[in-house]
């Protein structure tokens, strides 16, 4: 398959999504939205990356209106998707949800649970039914219309899918030296950026291997 990875900026790239995109044999084909604008390329599945912006801020970055009526036509045309935090809410904004801020910011090791229909399905089920994820985000959506719900946390929804269309809150993607970026880059990250690098150097490989397998299932339920 030919997969996209759109991107928001220079420290929020795929991560290990490569590795299990390279490792099952398939083309990753990368595009910085800001720079080169939106587009599909013709891509046989999509990756929707993070980023420091909010999915309601087309007045600061006017990209986001393009951007949001290419993933309205993927959407309408089944085209596969995967959309990482910044990536699901603008992957619910399309298909007609409300975005919205969180009552309270959830960046760090903070914890998550599959519901049900979490458990039961191809791509989310290839995590435990609980666990600790890496987040970093102060916005969420509602569910779109015929969405499932497949993991929460105690703040909001963190997983849910749409036909063939996967959205996930939580950074499942990231490598540590990306966090190291995301600690340099945000003056309102974490209250204790001590506590969290050291967590991060403690957790990151096995989450490494999480993310890998994650978009592994994805790409090979699709």
């Amino acid at each position: 398959m030919k997969v996209l990875a759109l991107s928001h900026g220079p420290s929020v790239g795929p991560g290990v999504f490569a590795d299990a995109v390279r490792e099952a044999g398939h083309e990753l084909v990368e595009r910085s939205v800001p720079l080169a604008g939106a587009g599909s390329e013709g891509a046989d599945a999509v990756i929707v990356l993070g980023g420091a912006m909010h999915p309601d801020t087309d007045d600061r970055h006017a990209w986001l209106r393009s951007e949001l009526q290419v993933l309205e036509g993927l959407l309408a045309d089944d085209v596969p998707m995967l959309g990482v935090c910044l990536g699901s809410q603008l992957i619910a904004r399309a298909a007609g949800a409300e975005v919205r801020p969180t009552s309270e910011a959830e960046i760090g090791w903070l914890p998550v649970e599959l519901t049900a229909a979490g458990g039961d399905d191809p791509v989310t089920s290839s995590l435990p039914a609980r666990f600790d994820a890496f987040q970093w985000h102060s916005y969420t959506h509602d569910l779109p219309d015929g969405a499932e719900e497949l993991a929460r946390s105690a703040v909001c929804t963190q997983a849910f899918r749409l036909g063939r269309a996967w959205g996930v809150q939580f950074h499942p993607e990231v490598r540590g030296e990306q966090v190291e970026s995301w600690l340099a880059e945000e003056p309102d990250g974490p209250a204790d950026v001590e506590r969290l690098r050291a967590e991060t150097k403690e957790r990151i490989g096995e989450w490494n291997e999480l993310g890998r397998r994650l978009c592994s299932a994805f790409l090979a339920t699709v």
